[in-house]
């Protein structure tokens, strides 16, 4: 007869839990890209059939390196974003006569977004981001064509790439975690503004052209001194996460067919680089021509998806003979 108030083991064996090793300094990630080559992207329009457009945006999660622990990306976080366009359609009556469209973005964290769960609530980051994105996207819709209707965007971020490599760094200092902190938003941004764009074309609004996020970051090597002159370089694209210290950070909405930048955000000092020459151009010029080169390279991933889905919708507008 059993005792019914034992509470009994397992009838099979057990195996006792085995912790992976904690990042210390020398298993931190690195960036095993070079300076100008960005991460591979994907993109899909099309995918909310409620809506008047939308797109899907995911950046590959980077891969760990031969010589890198194989656990190192439980640590990492990689982007992916959905963007559904809703519109145009009639204001309401009480609303005031407007000769152009009325445009509202919004910017929402999924509470399982980041490792520190976010709330169902709008916070000041996410109003922030909405006002970039919605400057960003203002200079390409054609807003003339539609008086008195409004545009709505909403961005859902599922998935935001951190700021540092979890646990932390603590060996950074102050200044560099502060600019750290927003770095990472500079990519979230970047992201929603092509995300935006192809959802924008997708839904069939009129645009003048396609605006897309490009980011660059001047960082310090962390295997050359701190007062060499050949120290701090820019890089495009940056994974925060993989670098020790950050000097400053730029994301821009750019327009390349009419050399634009609709948008411009930018963290950090900027000292003077060595790449350019004493009378030509500074750190500030460099960083913004590299985050018009990461632009213009993410271009061509959003005009082949486009491509990709008038293809689609063609096919299915031909009668079925």
């Amino acid at each position: 007869m059993t005792d019914r108030r034992r509470i009994n083991g397992p009838a099979g064996g057990t195996v006792p839990p085995v912790f992976a090793n904690p990042l210390t300094s020398s298993n931190l990630p690195t960036r095993s890209r070079a300076a100008a080559d960005l991460q591979k992207i994907f993109l899909k329009t099309g995918l909310t059939p409620s809506a008047s457009g939308s797109a899907y945006l995911e950046i590959e999660q980077p891969s760990a390196s031969p010589g890198e622990d194989a656990l190192f990306n439980l640590f990492q976080s990689s982007l992916k974003l959905t963007c559904t366009v809703h519109g145009p359609r009639p204001l309401p009556r009480s609303t005031p006569f407007t000769s152009n469209v009325l445009l509202s973005t919004h910017v929402k964290f999924a509470p399982f977004a980041t490792r520190e769960r976010r709330g169902y609530l709008r916070d000041t980051s996410e109003r922030d981001l909405a006002v970039h994105l919605e400057t960003a996207l203002r200079g390409i819709i054609v807003g003339d064509r539609w008086p008195k209707s409004g545009v709505e965007i909403i961005v859902t971020i599922l998935e935001g790439e951190e700021d540092h490599c979890w646990p932390g760094d603590s060996n950074n200092s102050d200044d560099t975690l502060q600019i750290s902190a927003a770095s990472g938003m500079m990519s979230i941004l970047s992201g929603c503004i092509t995300v935006a764009s192809a959802a924008i074309v997708n839904a069939g609004l009129d645009s003048v052209d396609l605006v897309t996020g490009g980011v660059a970051a001047i960082v310090r090597k962390t295997s050359v001194p701190a007062g060499s002159g050949h120290d701090p370089h820019v890089i495009l694209d940056p994974k925060f996460s993989e670098h020790r210290e950050v000097l400053a950070s730029c994301v821009i909405g750019y327009i390349q067919s009419r050399d634009e930048i609709t948008e411009l955000w930018m963290k950090g000092g900027t000292p003077s680089s060595p790449e350019a020459s004493s009378d030509e151009r500074n750190g500030i010029t460099l960083l913004i021509d590299g985050a018009v080169q990461a632009a213009t390279a993410a271009r061509h991933v959003l005009v082949e998806a486009i491509k990709e889905s008038v293809e689609y919708k063609t096919l299915q507008m031909k009668p079925i003979s």
